[in-house]
């Protein structure tokens, strides 16, 4: 099985995590076989290390990690790093991606400039 992990900051807002889920459903719309998943850096449960191990106890052979994040600060180049490496560590069989934060992608950009242009 592959699954993805949408990766965000987190805040204490209970409401923050709202724009993320809906990320996470609309990929279910698009692909209903595909596993989709939401962890969280801080403030907000549940963090990247008990979603994977979560996935893998279910069976994942790949997870797919996705930042969701707009800027690429020291969380996206210094703590995700290390949170993808230890998990690699932790799950030698499992093949563990990381993507390019989502700020970095031309097709977010691309779509930001178009919704700035309206």
């Amino acid at each position: 099985m592959h699954a993805i992990i949408l990766f965000a900051h987190g805040s204490r807002d209970p409401l923050w995590h709202k724009p993320i889920q809906a990320v996470a459903e609309r990929i279910t719309q698009r692909s209903p076989s595909t596993v989709v998943r939401c962890a969280y850096l801080e403030l907000t449960e549940p963090d990247l290390p008990h979603v994977a191990n979560s996935l893998v106890a279910e069976g994942a052979t790949s997870l797919c990690v996705v930042p969701m994040f707009l800027g690429v600060g020291r969380h996206a180049r210094e703590d995700l790093p290390a949170l993808v490496q230890t998990l690699k560590t932790s799950h030698p069989t499992v093949e563990i991606t990381c993507q390019p934060a989502v700020g970095e992608q031309d097709a977010l950009l691309d779509l930001l400039a178009e919704i700035a242009l309206r």
